[in-house]
C-alpha cells in the first residue's frame, strides 16, 4: 500500500473517529439501559441520540456520526437479517413466505395512503408503514437513515419508534392469549405471532 493511500486512510480515520466514538458510547449506554429497565434498546438509542443531536450539526463529530448513521446502521440491519437462514425459510414452506410479502406490501401501501388522507407526507407514511411491516424500531431507524432529510424527520422517527414499541409490547401480551383462546396449533400460532408482531427483539 502506497504512502498516499496510508495517509488518506489515516486522515479519514481521524476525521471519523470522534463521531464513531460518540455513537459507540450511545450504543453502549442504550444497551445498558435496556438490560436494566426493560424498554427496547432502539428507543433508548434514539432518545440518547436526540439528546446529543447537536454534535451532528457542526464540529469534529459530524462526519463520524453521519458515517455511523448511514453505513454502519445499514450493515447492522443487514447482519440482523442474516440471522434468518435459507434453510429456515424453506422449512416454513411457500405459504408463510407469501403471507409475509403480501403483508409487507399491503401494510406499507395502506400507511402511505392513510398518511396522505390524514394530511401527512408520503415519506411519513413510508416510515410508519415500513416500521410496522418489517421489524419495528430497527426498521424505523434504518428507513429514517435512508429517507431524504425533512424538517420533521426527527419527530416522525421518534413518534414511529415509540408507537411501534408500544403496539408490539401490547401485542406480546394480548396475542398469545388470543392464540390460546382460539386453540390454535403451535405452527399456526407461530405464523400468526410472527406475521403480526413487528419487533425483532420481541
Amino acid at each position: 500500500m502506497s504512502a498516499i493511500a496510508l495517509t488518506r486512510i489515516h486522515s479519514r480515520t481521524r476525521e471519523l473517529a470522534p463521531g464513531v466514538i460518540v455513537s459507540l458510547i450511545v450504543a453502549a449506554a442504550a444497551s445498558f439501559l435496556c438490560e436494566h429497565y426493560g424498554a427496547p434498546v432502539m428507543l433508548f438509542a434514539l432518545l440518547l441520540g436526540m439528546a446529543l443531536n447537536f454534535l451532528s450539526g457542526e464540529g469534529s463529530c459530524k462526519a463520524g456520526i453521519e458515517f455511523t448513521a448511514r453505513s454502519v446502521l445499514r450493515i447492522g440491519v443487514a447482519l440482523l437479517g442474516m440471522r434468518i437462514t435459507l434453510e429456515q425459510i424453506v422449512g416454513l414452506g411457500w405459504k408463510p413466505l407469501a403471507l409475509v410479502v403480501i403483508l409487507v406490501v399491503v401494510t406499507i401501501s395502506v400507511s402511505v395512503v392513510a398518511a396522505k388522507v390524514l394530511g401527512f407526507s408520503r415519506l411519513f407514511g413510508m416510515l410508519t408503514g415500513g416500521a410496522t411491516a418489517i421489524c419495528g424500531a430497527s426498521a424505523a431507524l434504518a428507513l429514517a437513515a435512508a429517507l431524504p432529510n425533512h424538517p420533521q424527520k426527527e419527530r416522525a422517527t421518534l413518534f414511529t419508534v415509540i408507537g411501534v414499541s408500544a403496539l408490539s409490547t401490547t401485542a406480546m401480551i394480548l396475542y398469545p392469549m388470543i392464540c390460546k383462546w382460539l386453540e390454535l396449533s403451535p405452527q399456526i400460532a407461530g405464523v400468526f405471532l410472527g406475521g403480526t408482531i413487528h419487533d425483532v427483539a420481541q
